[in-house]
């Protein structure tokens, strides 16, 4: 399939960008990123080199999965991830569905009282454009509020209390449920789409029918912004075809 701006996607459709997680320091002395969770991707980390690590929280409790060049780390849609800098962590991301998580798939671990009301959430979600100081600032304050919203979040995990942290889950699946037809338009036109030509090209090799062979191309491309303000960190991103001319 080739997309409305001429490109193919990536295989499988999938997400691409590289990142360097923040080293700011947090209310609790950590480095790192903003914790968040995605509603129905699923996220990987190719450690391209230095070292950190990876704060989950999930039903089986917390984990600190650590990090270094070479390793591998992915976690399924409803898992809390906060990135965390140690020496000059860099990491290759991977992420399904690409164009979802741009869509609000990932919804940061805010305070209750901002999780419940859209707007307030949108506001403190939302990052002025560019890379200078003013969003240097407000990424910043972004992350220290996901913070704010986490720490509860983590401390009555390991009490053995997961009350919370399916309060948090239900949040911020009622705060995205009205973006899901969106969603599933991007996902038609990408990962399913993607799937569906598998099959055909499947059915046509098995009926000897070998025409697709003949559309045959190879394509490039470079980071459509570098150094952004990212979730986790500064991140280098690969737009997604389909979204090039939006």
């Amino acid at each position: 399939m080739v997309t409305p701006s001429g490109a193919h996607p990536l295989p499988g459709a999938v997400g691409l960008s590289h990142l360097s997680p923040y080293d700011w320091q947090a209310a609790d002395g950590v480095r790192g990123g903003s914790p968040h969770l995605h509603l129905v991707c699923t996220e990987a980390y190719v450690v391209t080199g230095g070292r950190g690590a990876v704060q989950t929280l999930g039903p089986d409790g917390c984990r600190d999965i650590p990090l270094e060049a070479g390793s591998l780390a992915w976690f399924t849609p409803g898992t809390v991830h906060r990135m965390v800098q140690g020496d000059d962590l860099r990491v290759t991301v991977l992420m399904q569905n690409s164009g979802l998580p741009e869509a609000g798939d990932a919804v940061f671990t805010f305070p209750p009282e901002v999780l419940a009301d859209p707007e307030a959430y949108t506001a403190a979600a939302t990052l002025p454009p560019g890379t200078g100081r003013e969003a240097e600032v407000a990424a910043r304050r972004r992350r220290d509020l996901a913070v704010e919203g986490y720490l509860p979040l983590r401390a009555a995990l390991l009490a053995g209390d997961d009350g919370p942290f399916r309060a948090f889950q239900r949040a911020a699946a009622c705060l995205v449920r009205p973006r899901v037809p969106a969603w599933r338009a991007l996902w038609r036109v990408g990962a399913l789409a993607a799937a569906e030509r598998t099959g055909a090209q499947l059915d046509a090799l098995e009926a000897g029918d070998i025409a697709h062979l003949g559309e045959a191309a190879a394509d490039a491309g470079t980071p459509t912004r570098r150094a952004g303000f990212g979730m986790c960190g500064r991140r280098d991103e690969y737009a997604p075809p389909q979204m090039n001319n939006q």
